[in-house]
């Protein structure tokens, strides 16, 4: 029975040995061809980074030989070094024309050598770079890699230009390095539109495996992808690669975007993926010069808000920082640019003109039902309101504000955050004009707004990734204090930093955040997130003739967005949305 026991061991062992061999058949473009022009490669290193202070690593250029320096080349940038035969594929596809003229740029991880080689191990920068979300290893790339490359001449002294152009750029890798291209393209889809994953690392090993999550809630972006792995890679304790990879093929697709794949049967290595590589090429580049186009994604709210081909569109650029959008009854937009102490008002025909007051640092703005504009005064710390003839009164003084909103029944609810590690306070003002605290304690209270229904005032928490929700009793004070919406992050961010938020008539929540406009349900879930054309956005509120005009300030810009949802105005009546899905 031993013996019988060994023996099906070891057959199946075998079977698996055999049904995980790694033979695949090798692409013509991947071997030398007889007549086919060589590109050369030149290598270098740098140590020069202010990215990655005090790292060193060796890059490398591949320069085709149909490269002419008047016309700026496409470029494709590789981490971990020259992997797949790249310069030999590329040398058959530019000259077949089934890639454009593209000049190759791989590029190692960095690392910070040790003083003594020979007591101390160097610090390996390369998790830090790869497995890491956010911007830091696209702008290394963008703004000191690929300005050194252009430093350099080919052997025969022709110059290197690149192209700017994010239609004309690719970015791949593999594992760590796949991700890292992945998210390189991620944050700046205006810089790369073209992504080759091979046994991608989206896992738990730095935040890589909330990247399913994000791609079906954000609006899409003009990429497109070739992810492959194979069913034997790696399941260890930061994730299942071979599920991670299925999972995000399945958001990517959901999401609506471009994206093709190759599944195999075997492990964490490049094998498959270098045989994939060409066709991988083909793909990414079919039809260029065309543009990669955005995608259409399943995500109901977004497609319940969003307007086919409208995009978002400049109201206004050059200031300090901006606030404060509200809307008056007839849709005008006002916004403050707080640090120039101005008010800038734009009209149902959307011409931009300033107001003649002198605003005192206001950031919160509001309009109450008798047409009336309140602001938060920052400078002079109150609480002011304006009539129809510039006429200014003061409702409220020793306020140190920071936004606020208005009932229909007049009632004021004023946030003063009152420093970031100091509990926050939340005053009451009452149309007489008696000023009640109704709730202390909050980590930076910054924005303020009422549920259509305004029986819940919602309120953000800058320094955390919550949205407060309160229960306004009919006295104005508030009852049943809740941490509420959750809130995503950017990797490189300890916090949301909620800012201003608004509801629309549907009783979901836009919320100004960090990482772009995050839409909430009425039962406090992130369904979408819009981002802002400068990746930043204080404040937004409802505004135009109809009210669905979305109004973003975003630091020294201000941009519009026509939706399909309209906004829920505070001065109209109440009205109840229909009950959530819960």
């Amino acid at each position: 029975m031993k013996y019988l026991y060994l023996i099906f061991l070891f057959l199946g062992h075998l079977a698996w040995s055999q049904t995980t061999t790694e033979n695949y058949p090798v692409d013509p473009a991947s071997e030398e061809q007889a007549g086919v022009p060589k590109g050369e490669v030149l290598k270098f290193t740098f140590d020069q980074s202010k990215i990655f202070p005090g790292t060193w690593r060796e890059y490398w250029i591949y320069i085709p030989a149909q490269y002419k320096p008047e016309q700026p080349a496409c470029v494709y940038v590789n981490q971990d070094g020259i992997q797949w035969k790249a310069p030999t594929v590329f040398d058959n596809l530019i000259h077949k024309k089934e890639m454009p003229v593209t000049i190759g740029v791989f590029v190692m991880h960095g690392r910070v050598k040790a003083a003594n080689a020979s007591e101390a191990n160097d610090r390996f920068n390369r998790s830090f770079e790869f497995d890491g979300l956010g911007d830091a290893y696209a702008t290394f790339i963008l703004d000191e890699i690929l300005p050194e490359v252009e430093k350099r001449k080919a052997s025969d002294g022709r110059v290197i230009r690149l192209s700017k152009n994010g239609n004309d750029r690719a970015i791949g890798g593999s594992s760590s390095g796949a991700v890292c291209a992945f998210t390189a393209a991620w944050e700046r889809p205006g810089a790369f539109s073209r992504v080759y994953s091979a046994i991608g690392t989206y896992v738990g090993l730095r935040g890589a495996d909330r990247y399913p999550t994000l791609l079906r809630k954000y609006e899409p972006k003009p990429l497109r992808i070739y992810l492959q792995d194979g069913s034997q890679d790696l399941n260890i304790y930061a994730g299942d690669w071979w599920m991670a990879n299925q999972t995000m093929l399945r958001a990517l697709t959901f999401a609506g975007y471009e994206v093709t794949h190759q599944w195999g049967e075997g492990g964490h290595n490049g094998k498959h993926g270098t045989a994939l590589f060409p066709e991988a090429m083909r793909y990414l580049w079919k039809g260029w010069p065309e543009p990669v186009k955005m995608g259409s994604s399943q995500n109901q709210v977004l497609s319940g808000i969003l307007i086919p081909g409208q995009g978002w569109e400049l109201v206004g650029e050059g200031y300090k920082f901006t606030e404060g959008p509200a809307a008056s009854q007839s849709g005008e937009i006002f916004f403050q640019d707080i640090p120039n102490s101005k008010t800038y008002k734009v009209g149902i025909d959307g011409k931009l003109s300033t107001m003649n007051e002198y605003s005192q640092n206001a950031s919160g703005t509001e309009f109450g039902k008798d047409g009336q504009r309140y602001e938060v005064a920052k400078k002079s710390l109150s609480i002011v309101r304006y009539d129809a003839q510039g006429k200014k009164q003061e409702i409220a003084k020793e306020i140190a504000g920071k936004d606020l909103t208005i009932a229909q029944n007049g009632n004021v609810y004023v946030t003063v955050p009152d420093g970031r590690e100091k509990p926050s306070i939340i005053y009451l003002i009452k149309p007489g004009g008696e000023k009640e605290e109704v709730d202390k304690g909050l980590l930076y209270a910054n924005g303020v707004t009422l549920s259509p229904d305004q029986t819940l005032l919602y309120v953000t928490e800058s320094t955390s990734h919550w949205v407060w929700s309160y229960q306004v009793q009919p006295d104005g004070t508030l009852k049943y204090k809740q941490k509420f919406g959750w809130l995503h992050l950017r990797d490189n961010e300890e916090n949301a930093w909620a800012d201003g938020l608004t509801c629309d008539r549907e009783g979901r929540i836009y919320v100004a955040t960090k990482a772009g406009i995050q839409i909430l349900d009425q039962t406090g879930r992130v369904n979408a997130i819009i981002p802002t054309p400068n990746g930043t956005v204080s404040n937004v509120a409802f505004g135009g003739k109809d009210f669905d005009v979305l109004y973003a300030t975003a630091n020294d810009k201000v941009y519009c967005r026509k939706l399909k949802a309209k906004g829920a105005n505070n001065w109209d009546l109440p009205n109840k949305p229909d009950a959530p899905k819960l």
